[in-house]
């Protein structure tokens, strides 16, 4: 399963040890691009950097190969999105993997797009 930028966020906050099953699970990984939107941030604190870049650099991560950036391209064909929700909506596409996000109204014009949110889940 692919982890949106906004999951990896959550996870990496005090509070976001509840998500630790979504981002522990043996097939959990990100998309290059969750890096730079997640370290990217203007005003990021030291000790905020340093949590997220331990995250990010121990996911596995998918590469921006050529069959991702030719599906990120037809999407923003198809609908305007911003570019790293498009990398990362066709990078689950191309790898057929579930994308699990809080922001499901950025993604669900997506035909065969699997979108998991765990903040939607009761427990």
């Amino acid at each position: 399963m692919l982890l949106d930028t906004n999951i990896v966020i959550h996870a990496c906050q005090p509070d976001g040890d509840w998500l630790a099953s979504w981002t522990t699970h043996p097939n959990a990984a990100i998309a290059s691009v969750t890096r730079i939107e997640a370290l990217g941030f203007a005003g990021i604190s030291a000790e905020e950097e340093t949590v997220l870049l331990d995250f990010v650099s121990a996911s596995p991560t998918y590469a921006l190969d050529d069959g991702v950036i030719e599906r990120a391209i037809k999407l923003r064909q198809q609908k305007k999105m911003k570019l790293g929700d498009a990398i990362i909506a066709a990078t689950a596409l191309e790898y057929d993997i579930p994308l699990v996000t809080r922001n499901e109204d950025d993604f669900k014009h997506i035909a065969g797009l699997d979108l998991r949110n765990p903040f939607a889940i009761t427990p």
